[in-house]
Protein backbone atom coordinates (compact mmCIF):
# COMPACT_ATOMS: atom_id res chain seq x y z
CA UNK A 1 0.00 0.00 0.00
CA UNK A 2 2.85 2.35 0.85
CA UNK A 3 4.54 1.76 -2.50
CA UNK A 4 1.23 2.33 -4.28
CA UNK A 5 0.80 5.68 -2.57
CA UNK A 6 4.34 6.72 -3.49
CA UNK A 7 3.70 5.92 -7.14
CA UNK A 8 0.43 7.82 -7.04
CA UNK A 9 2.12 10.78 -5.42
CA UNK A 10 4.83 10.92 -8.10
CA UNK A 11 2.15 10.98 -10.77
CA UNK A 12 0.26 13.73 -9.00
CA UNK A 13 3.34 15.91 -8.79
CA UNK A 14 4.00 15.78 -12.52
CA UNK A 15 2.72 19.29 -13.12
CA UNK A 16 4.10 21.01 -10.04
CA UNK A 17 5.30 24.60 -10.56
CA UNK A 18 4.33 24.71 -14.19
CA UNK A 19 1.11 26.70 -14.58
CA UNK A 20 1.22 29.98 -12.72
CA UNK A 21 4.72 30.95 -13.80
CA UNK A 22 3.50 31.29 -17.40
CA UNK A 23 1.85 34.65 -16.68
CA UNK A 24 4.75 36.68 -15.34
CA UNK A 25 7.55 35.10 -17.35
CA UNK A 26 5.87 35.61 -20.73
CA UNK A 27 5.09 39.21 -19.88
CA UNK A 28 8.64 39.94 -18.76
CA UNK A 29 10.49 38.03 -21.47
CA UNK A 30 8.42 39.54 -24.27
CA UNK A 31 9.13 43.03 -22.98
CA UNK A 32 12.84 42.32 -22.76
CA UNK A 33 12.94 40.69 -26.17
CA UNK A 34 11.15 43.66 -27.70
CA UNK A 35 14.11 45.80 -26.72
CA UNK A 36 16.03 44.11 -29.50
CA UNK A 37 13.61 45.60 -31.99
CA UNK A 38 14.16 49.02 -30.47
CA UNK A 39 17.94 48.69 -30.57
CA UNK A 40 17.89 47.82 -34.26
CA UNK A 41 15.39 50.53 -35.11
CA UNK A 42 17.29 53.16 -33.13
CA UNK A 43 20.09 52.93 -35.67
CA UNK A 44 17.78 54.37 -38.28
CA UNK A 45 15.33 56.66 -36.51
CA UNK A 46 14.48 59.12 -33.77
CA UNK A 47 15.13 57.62 -30.34
CA UNK A 48 11.93 59.06 -28.83
CA UNK A 49 9.78 57.59 -31.57
CA UNK A 50 11.62 54.26 -31.38
CA UNK A 51 11.21 53.99 -27.61
CA UNK A 52 7.51 54.67 -27.92
CA UNK A 53 7.09 52.10 -30.67
CA UNK A 54 9.12 49.51 -28.77
CA UNK A 55 7.10 50.00 -25.62
CA UNK A 56 3.87 49.62 -27.58
CA UNK A 57 5.12 46.48 -29.32
CA UNK A 58 6.15 44.89 -26.04
CA UNK A 59 2.84 45.64 -24.37
CA UNK A 60 0.73 44.54 -27.32
CA UNK A 61 2.69 41.31 -27.84
CA UNK A 62 2.56 40.55 -24.12
CA UNK A 63 -1.19 41.09 -24.08
CA UNK A 64 -1.69 38.92 -27.16
CA UNK A 65 0.25 36.01 -25.62
CA UNK A 66 -1.22 36.23 -22.13
CA UNK A 67 -4.75 36.45 -23.52
CA UNK A 68 -4.21 33.50 -25.87
CA UNK A 69 -6.56 30.56 -25.26
CA UNK A 70 -4.46 28.11 -27.29
CA UNK A 71 -1.41 26.97 -25.25
CA UNK A 72 -0.15 24.98 -28.22
CA UNK A 73 0.29 28.16 -30.24
CA UNK A 74 2.38 29.62 -27.44
CA UNK A 75 4.37 26.38 -27.18
CA UNK A 76 5.35 26.71 -30.83
CA UNK A 77 6.34 30.37 -30.49
CA UNK A 78 8.40 30.32 -27.30
CA UNK A 79 11.57 28.76 -28.81
CA UNK A 80 11.97 31.85 -31.01
CA UNK A 81 11.93 34.05 -27.92
CA UNK A 82 14.44 31.76 -26.21
CA UNK A 83 16.88 32.09 -29.10
CA UNK A 84 16.42 35.85 -29.18
CA UNK A 85 17.03 36.15 -25.44
CA UNK A 86 20.11 33.92 -25.72
CA UNK A 87 21.58 36.19 -28.37
CA UNK A 88 20.94 39.21 -26.16
CA UNK A 89 22.55 37.51 -23.16
CA UNK A 90 25.70 37.01 -25.23
CA UNK A 91 25.77 40.74 -25.94
CA UNK A 92 24.89 41.80 -22.36
CA UNK A 93 26.15 39.03 -20.07
CA UNK A 94 25.78 41.07 -16.86
CA UNK A 95 22.29 42.49 -17.38
CA UNK A 96 20.28 41.11 -14.45
CA UNK A 97 16.89 41.89 -16.02
CA UNK A 98 17.82 40.14 -19.23
CA UNK A 99 19.33 37.15 -17.42
CA UNK A 100 16.28 36.89 -15.19
CA UNK A 101 13.83 37.00 -18.08
CA UNK A 102 15.76 34.28 -19.91
CA UNK A 103 15.96 32.16 -16.75
CA UNK A 104 12.20 32.33 -16.21
CA UNK A 105 11.33 31.57 -19.82
CA UNK A 106 13.67 28.56 -19.94
CA UNK A 107 12.16 27.34 -16.66
CA UNK A 108 8.56 27.65 -17.79
CA UNK A 109 9.19 26.21 -21.23
CA UNK A 110 11.16 23.26 -19.82
CA UNK A 111 8.47 22.35 -17.30
CA UNK A 112 5.19 23.39 -18.92
CA UNK A 113 5.78 22.68 -22.60
CA UNK A 114 8.42 19.93 -22.93
CA UNK A 115 7.43 16.28 -22.47
CA UNK A 116 10.83 14.68 -23.12
CA UNK A 117 12.38 14.22 -19.69
CA UNK A 118 16.03 14.56 -20.68
CA UNK A 119 15.34 17.65 -22.75
CA UNK A 120 13.42 19.18 -19.85
CA UNK A 121 16.40 18.54 -17.58
CA UNK A 122 18.72 20.28 -20.02
CA UNK A 123 16.46 23.32 -20.39
CA UNK A 124 15.90 23.75 -16.67
CA UNK A 125 19.61 23.37 -15.96
CA UNK A 126 20.10 26.29 -18.33
CA UNK A 127 17.36 28.15 -16.45
CA UNK A 128 19.09 27.63 -13.11
CA UNK A 129 22.42 28.80 -14.50
CA UNK A 130 20.82 31.99 -15.86
CA UNK A 131 18.94 32.55 -12.60
CA UNK A 132 22.17 32.28 -10.60
CA UNK A 133 23.84 34.74 -12.95
CA UNK A 134 20.92 37.18 -12.66
CA UNK A 135 21.16 37.23 -8.88
CA UNK A 136 24.94 37.51 -8.98
CA UNK A 137 24.72 40.45 -11.40
CA UNK A 138 22.29 42.19 -9.04
CA UNK A 139 24.32 41.54 -5.87
CA UNK A 140 27.88 40.24 -6.02
CA UNK A 141 27.58 38.77 -2.53
CA UNK A 142 25.11 36.28 -4.01
CA UNK A 143 27.53 34.84 -6.58
CA UNK A 144 28.04 31.06 -6.36
CA UNK A 145 25.08 30.99 -3.99
CA UNK A 146 24.23 27.32 -4.50
CA UNK A 147 27.72 26.30 -3.40
CA UNK A 148 27.25 27.78 0.08
CA UNK A 149 26.19 25.96 3.23
CA UNK A 150 22.57 26.50 4.23
CA UNK A 151 23.46 28.91 7.03
CA UNK A 152 25.64 31.02 4.76
CA UNK A 153 23.07 30.82 1.97
CA UNK A 154 20.30 32.01 4.28
CA UNK A 155 22.40 34.89 5.59
CA UNK A 156 23.10 36.10 2.04
CA UNK A 157 19.44 35.77 1.05
CA UNK A 158 18.24 37.72 4.08
CA UNK A 159 20.68 40.51 3.28
CA UNK A 160 19.15 41.06 -0.16
CA UNK A 161 17.29 44.35 -0.51
CA UNK A 162 14.09 45.16 -2.46
CA UNK A 163 16.12 46.16 -5.52
CA UNK A 164 17.15 42.53 -5.93
CA UNK A 165 13.59 41.17 -5.71
CA UNK A 166 13.14 40.55 -9.45
CA UNK A 167 16.44 38.68 -9.69
CA UNK A 168 15.61 36.67 -6.56
CA UNK A 169 12.24 35.73 -8.03
CA UNK A 170 13.84 34.62 -11.30
CA UNK A 171 16.42 32.60 -9.40
CA UNK A 172 13.70 30.95 -7.29
CA UNK A 173 11.53 30.03 -10.30
CA UNK A 174 14.53 28.59 -12.14
CA UNK A 175 15.62 26.61 -9.07
CA UNK A 176 12.12 25.18 -8.59
CA UNK A 177 11.95 24.14 -12.24
CA UNK A 178 15.35 22.47 -11.98
CA UNK A 179 14.32 20.53 -8.89
CA UNK A 180 11.01 19.60 -10.53
CA UNK A 181 12.75 17.98 -13.52
CA UNK A 182 15.51 16.40 -11.40
CA UNK A 183 13.20 14.65 -8.94
CA UNK A 184 15.38 11.54 -9.11
CA UNK A 185 18.43 13.48 -7.92
CA UNK A 186 18.71 13.58 -4.11
CA UNK A 187 21.24 16.42 -4.30
CA UNK A 188 18.73 18.54 -6.20
CA UNK A 189 15.93 17.69 -3.76
CA UNK A 190 18.16 18.68 -0.86
CA UNK A 191 18.03 22.26 -2.15
CA UNK A 192 14.30 22.61 -1.45
CA UNK A 193 14.85 24.29 1.96
CA UNK A 194 17.08 26.86 0.25
CA UNK A 195 14.41 27.71 -2.29
CA UNK A 196 11.83 27.97 0.49
CA UNK A 197 14.07 30.46 2.31
CA UNK A 198 14.34 32.55 -0.85
CA UNK A 199 10.57 32.57 -1.38
CA UNK A 200 9.91 33.55 2.23
CA UNK A 201 12.30 36.46 1.89
CA UNK A 202 10.46 37.61 -1.21
CA UNK A 203 7.32 37.92 0.90
CA UNK A 204 9.28 39.86 3.51
CA UNK A 205 10.43 42.28 0.82
CA UNK A 206 6.76 43.12 0.24
CA UNK A 207 6.70 42.91 -3.54
CA UNK A 208 2.96 42.93 -4.21
CA UNK A 209 2.98 41.87 -7.88
CA UNK A 210 4.40 38.43 -7.08
CA UNK A 211 2.84 37.79 -3.66
CA UNK A 212 0.07 35.55 -5.01
CA UNK A 213 2.37 33.21 -6.92
CA UNK A 214 5.01 33.18 -4.16
CA UNK A 215 2.37 32.06 -1.67
CA UNK A 216 1.28 29.37 -4.12
CA UNK A 217 4.83 28.08 -4.51
CA UNK A 218 5.25 27.98 -0.74
CA UNK A 219 2.01 26.01 -0.57
CA UNK A 220 3.40 23.52 -3.07
CA UNK A 221 6.71 23.18 -1.23
CA UNK A 222 5.04 22.48 2.09
CA UNK A 223 2.71 19.93 0.51
CA UNK A 224 5.31 17.83 -1.26
CA UNK A 225 5.67 15.37 1.63
CA UNK A 226 3.39 13.95 4.33
CA UNK A 227 4.05 15.00 7.95
CA UNK A 228 5.78 11.69 8.68
CA UNK A 229 8.47 12.62 6.14
CA UNK A 230 8.88 16.23 7.26
CA UNK A 231 6.14 17.88 5.25
CA UNK A 232 3.83 20.58 6.63
CA UNK A 233 0.63 20.22 4.61
CA UNK A 234 -1.47 22.40 6.95
CA UNK A 235 1.01 25.23 6.52
CA UNK A 236 0.81 24.56 2.80
CA UNK A 237 -2.99 24.83 2.96
CA UNK A 238 -2.71 28.28 4.58
CA UNK A 239 -0.36 29.44 1.85
CA UNK A 240 -2.79 28.20 -0.83
CA UNK A 241 -5.72 29.97 0.84
CA UNK A 242 -3.69 33.18 1.01
CA UNK A 243 -2.77 32.85 -2.66
CA UNK A 244 -6.43 32.44 -3.63
CA UNK A 245 -7.33 35.54 -1.64
CA UNK A 246 -4.56 37.62 -3.20
CA UNK A 247 -5.55 36.62 -6.72
CA UNK A 248 -9.27 37.08 -6.12
CA UNK A 249 -10.05 33.59 -7.40
CA UNK A 250 -9.34 34.69 -10.98
CA UNK A 251 -6.06 32.77 -11.20
CA UNK A 252 -7.36 29.24 -11.71
CA UNK A 253 -3.93 27.65 -11.47
CA UNK A 254 -3.85 28.32 -7.71
CA UNK A 255 -6.88 26.05 -7.26
CA UNK A 256 -5.32 23.37 -9.47
CA UNK A 257 -2.11 23.34 -7.43
CA UNK A 258 -4.12 23.41 -4.19
CA UNK A 259 -5.98 20.29 -5.32
CA UNK A 260 -2.87 18.56 -6.67
CA UNK A 261 -0.59 19.50 -3.81
CA UNK A 262 -2.61 19.59 -0.60
CA UNK A 263 -5.89 17.75 -1.30
CA UNK A 264 -4.21 14.73 -2.85
CA UNK A 265 -1.55 14.56 -0.17
CA UNK A 266 -4.10 14.40 2.66
CA UNK A 267 -6.56 12.33 0.59
CA UNK A 268 -9.34 14.92 0.80
CA UNK A 269 -11.47 13.90 -2.20
CA UNK A 270 -14.24 16.39 -1.41
CA UNK A 271 -11.88 19.38 -1.40
CA UNK A 272 -10.01 18.03 -4.44
CA UNK A 273 -13.14 17.72 -6.58
CA UNK A 274 -14.65 20.99 -5.37
CA UNK A 275 -11.55 22.99 -6.30
CA UNK A 276 -11.24 21.39 -9.72
CA UNK A 277 -14.93 21.69 -10.52
CA UNK A 278 -14.68 25.36 -9.54
CA UNK A 279 -11.95 25.69 -12.16
CA UNK A 280 -14.13 24.07 -14.83
CA UNK A 281 -17.07 26.30 -13.93
CA UNK A 282 -15.00 29.50 -13.92
CA UNK A 283 -14.44 31.93 -16.76
CA UNK A 284 -11.11 31.19 -18.43
CA UNK A 285 -10.85 34.56 -20.14
CA UNK A 286 -9.36 37.04 -17.70
CA UNK A 287 -7.11 39.96 -18.69
CA UNK A 288 -3.52 38.76 -18.43
CA UNK A 289 -4.54 35.31 -17.16
CA UNK A 290 -6.24 33.60 -20.10
CA UNK A 291 -3.19 31.54 -21.10
CA UNK A 292 -2.47 30.42 -17.53
CA UNK A 293 -6.15 29.66 -16.96
CA UNK A 294 -6.35 27.62 -20.16
CA UNK A 295 -3.46 25.47 -18.97
CA UNK A 296 -5.09 25.19 -15.53
CA UNK A 297 -8.36 24.04 -17.08
CA UNK A 298 -6.57 21.31 -19.04
CA UNK A 299 -4.88 20.06 -15.90
CA UNK A 300 -8.12 20.20 -13.89
CA UNK A 301 -9.73 17.85 -16.42
CA UNK A 302 -6.76 15.46 -16.20
CA UNK A 303 -6.77 15.43 -12.39
CA UNK A 304 -10.52 14.79 -12.22
CA UNK A 305 -10.19 11.98 -14.77
CA UNK A 306 -7.57 10.25 -12.60
CA UNK A 307 -9.31 10.92 -9.26
CA UNK A 308 -11.03 7.52 -8.97
CA UNK A 309 -7.72 5.72 -9.40
CA UNK A 310 -5.92 8.05 -7.01
CA UNK A 311 -8.41 8.07 -4.16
Amino acid sequence: MANRRVLKRKSAESGTFEVRAVFRVVLRSVRVAALAVGIAAALAGCETVVNSATSGLAQNLSTAILDQEDPELVREGVPTLLLLLDSMVVSSPDDSDLLGAAAELYAVYGVAFVSDRQRAKTLTARARELGERALCAEDRAACALDQRSFDEYERIILDLRPGAADALYSYSIASLAYIRTHGDDMIALADLPKVEAALKHLLELGVDDTAGQVNMYLGILNSLRPPALGGQPELGRRYFETAMGLTGGKDLSVKVEYARGYARLVYDRELHDRLLNDVLASEVQQPGLTLANSLARQQALELLASADDYF
